[in-house]
């Protein structure tokens, strides 16, 4: 596996330049249009940043549209990753930004149609994005990314498509390994001034580990409206609502002995252990979302969009917590339950004139959580008194808080053509994030849901704000007609979420207000070129600083805590080569390397060693960061014969080794996946016909997809699906 990786991405490249070269009648590559990277349509060939964009080809066909993974990891710099449940979401990362991240994404901004899908505290979910219905996927990464906010990873950004000329209905079904099946239907329709698409569907599978059976359904929606020449008004709606057991991770001897089997969590007594389902660890997510864009054109020269949104999160988690542990007074039990309303709004001008066009614009977002923790069962015995133990539903009440999270921000973004060769890019941004918390669960002896009469559960309110200046400046040369080089730098800053105020790393009461941002001076260098019209080659190395970054402190007894480790270092290189060998043949490759280290040594109790008190482990200078691969490889060969309506690809996806903890103890091996594809597309009268099945790991690969970072109890490991079946059917049906 380590020589294919090594060599397999060079001689793809050599051989998608030569053999392109001598293509006869293939057709050209059409410009790549985005407008994550400046917030007004530009061809990314042409812009000073890493800016790569998915189509919808590509993100629909042949998919079962139901993970970002799916896509997003062609993307060079990217990472995403399931941990077989649907109870974590899917991690994503980008140069090794997010990795810290238990659940969900952080360091990474999402939108879907221009809203936020992160919160203001920065944790978003890529379970929002319906994948059905989506026109393209744009990933921006490296220092351009500091003007979207609080964080430094990257932007992703999901568009949804647009509706079609006439009413167009697209049912589909779909079915695959351990009782994977996805039920959808897409619509959309032009009626004069009105152009809408939606889309609905419901997903559920077993899943391949014991205890992890999930359902997921979704439903999307977009109609523009054209109020008159100058003006349109779009509207956008999402819902999806989630369940799922957790399977816990896996140590490396359950890991070794059966991959398939669900975690094991410690009891109080001396009985051994239990699975995850005697606690009934599962998820309830459930999130509604709406927003209006509004758009005009003031004058030929000047443009103003508005957009305002809201939402509401709904979450009930079952932990793996025993009852012990959920005993002591201060600890917020074995369920976390909260409802979270939220609403933005976001003002821009933007002008262009003869060389220069400069956006300005403000924004506010604001998220109001009322949170509670509960026992996971009905009594406060023993884990061990069967008689009286009952797991999997709320107990006693043992946290009662109400948090806000608030993002304001302003920030000015320009482009200016110094020269018909050369081009500048840059903006200025400041952002304040606030936070705060009532706490309403207080008292002064025998709380309820502990055994502690003399328990004292004090007032643990509090609040805090962190603000900082961001700002990004780059320029692209044009060497030739055909290849442009460009440079860039930027700062940017990271403010912890909530959840990570949450708890102190001592175990005291309180937020952890100690915890600061992390700051990254950022720096990039990078190359755009056509080989020919039918080959382009992005290239890009950077070097980012980062300074109190942001770690795990302790991860134990189901809760995690936060600290600042002191500086890290990110360097790396990325490439991509994107080729059309012929009308019938592409090929697409994309390679990444990447170096995370700390720069400075420090303290964590994140770790199975350390006990449950101050730190007292040491991760050293020069350790990598946990959970970021130090490579990554993408590659596909795709293969279309117009006459039967064929198309099959061959997919390629390989990892290298990670960490899975701080103090590098813990090693994950690198792998490489293949993936079989192949379908017919057939028209019959109003219907057009598609067909298709894959296979993915088509060896039968056994390997760690994704890990738990920094688990305390050493349940490191989520162990991926060994080969997989997937058949899908569609029929779309036009008037």
């Amino acid at each position: 596996m380590n020589a294919a990786l090594r060599h397999t991405p060079l001689a793809l490249a050599l051989a998608l330049i030569g053999q392109s070269a001598f293509a006869q009648d293939t057709t050209v590559i059409a410009p790549t249009v985005v407008i994550t990277g400046t917030r007004v349509e530009q061809n990314s060939f042409d812009l000073p940043m890493a800016i790569d964009a998915i189509d919808r080809t590509t993100i629909q066909d042949q998919r079962a549209t139901v993970n970002l993974s799916e896509v997003i990891n062609r993307v060079p710099g990217v990472a995403a990753a399931g941990k077989e449940n649907y109870t974590q979401e899917q991690s994503l990362t980008i140069r090794g930004f997010g990795a810290r991240s238990q659940f969900g994404v952080r360091g990474v901004k999402l939108f879907a149609d221009g809203i936020p899908a992160s919160t203001p505290d920065g944790q978003g979910g890529t379970g929002l994005f319906d994948l059905a219905s989506a026109s393209r996927i744009e990933v921006l990464r490296g220092p351009f990314s500091a003007l979207y906010g609080n964080h430094s990873g990257g932007v992703v950004q999901v568009f949804t498509e647009d509706g079609p000329e006439n009413f167009t209905i697209t049912p589909s079904y779909q079915f695959g390994s351990y009782g994977t099946a996805r039920t959808g239907v897409k619509f959309g329709d032009t009626v004069g001034n009105l152009n809408y698409t939606g889309s609905v569907s419901h997903f559920s599978t077993d899943g391949y580990r014991d205890y992890s059976k999930s359902t997921k359904d979704q439903a999307n929606f977009k109609a523009r409206f054209r109020l008159n020449e100058q003006s349109t008004l779009t509207m956008v709606g999402n819902y999806m609502r989630q369940e799922g057991d957790d399977p816990l991770g896996l140590t490396l001897a359950q890991l070794n002995g059966d991959r398939r089997q669900q975690g094991q969590a410690g009891l109080s007594g001396n009985n051994g252990v239990r699975n995850a389902d005697f606690y009934g660890a599962r998820r309830s997510l459930e999130n509604t979302q709406g927003g209006f864009v509004f758009e005009t054109a003031l004058t030929e020269r000047d443009s103003l969009r508005a957009m305002f949104y809201m939402g509401n999160r709904n979450n009930e988690q079952f932990l793996a917590i025993n009852a012990q542990t959920q005993n002591n007074v201060t600890a917020a039990g074995g369920v976390s339950a909260f409802d979270r309303d939220y609403w933005g709004t976001n003002l821009r001008w933007t002008r262009k004139l003869e060389t220069v066009t400069f956006s300005v614009g403000a924004e506010y977002e604001r998220a109001d959580e009322d949170r509670k923790g509960y026992r996971n069962g009905l009594t406060v015995a023993n884990d061990n008194n069967a008689a009286l133990r009952r797991y999997g539903v709320r107990g006693a009440l043992k946290r009662d808080e109400t948090n806000v999270a608030e993002q304001t921000a302003a920030f000015f973004q320009g482009e200016w053509a110094l020269h018909p060769e050369f081009s500048l890019s840059g903006g200025l941004r400041y952002t304040r994030v606030d936070f705060s918390s009532k706490d309403r669960f207080i008292c002064n002896g025998g709380c309820s849901g502990t055994t502690n009469a003399a328990g004292v559960n004090p007032d643990d309110s509090g609040s805090t704000h962190h603000g900082a200046w961001t700002s990004a400046l780059g320029g692209v040369w044009k060497l030739t007609q055909t290849v442009n080089l460009y440079a860039n730098v930027g700062r940017s800053f990271e403010a912890p979420t909530l959840i990570e105020l949450a708890y102190k790393p001592d175990g005291s009461s309180g937020l952890n207000l100690d915890l600061k941002p992390s700051t990254s001076m950022q720096y990039e260098v990078g190359m755009k070129a056509f080989v020919n019209d039918w080959t382009r080659i992005d290239a890009s190395a950077f070097l980012i600083d980062t300074e109190e970054e942001i770690v795990v402190a302790n991860n134990t007894a189901g809760r995690v805590s936060y600290q600042n480790a002191g500086d890290t270092r990110r360097t790396g290189f990325e490439l991509a080569v994107d080729s059309r060998i012929s009308d019938a043949v592409g090929a697409y490759a994309a390679l990444t390397l990447i170096d995370a280290k700390f720069e400075d040594a420090f303290m964590t109790c994140a770790v199975a060693q350390c006990p449950n008190v101050n730190p007292q482990v040491t991760v050293a200078e020069g350790n990598k960061l946990a959970s970021v691969a130090n490579k990554n490889f993408y590659g596909e060969l795709t293969y279309r014969h117009a006459a039967s309506g064929f198309l099959g690809a061959v997919e390629y996806r390989a990892s290298g080794r990670m960490y899975a903890d701080d103090t590098n103890n813990a090693r994950v091996g690198g792998y490489g996946v293949t993936s079989l594809r192949g379908g017919f597309s057939q028209k019959v009268g109003g219907w057009k016909i598609s067909e298709f099945a894959r296979i993915d790991n088509l060896f039968d690969k056994e390997y760690v997809g994704s890990i738990y970072i920094n688990d305390g109890n050493q349940r490191y490991y989520a162990p991926a699906a060994e080969r997989t079946w997937l058949i899908g059917l569609s029929a779309s049906y036009s008037l």
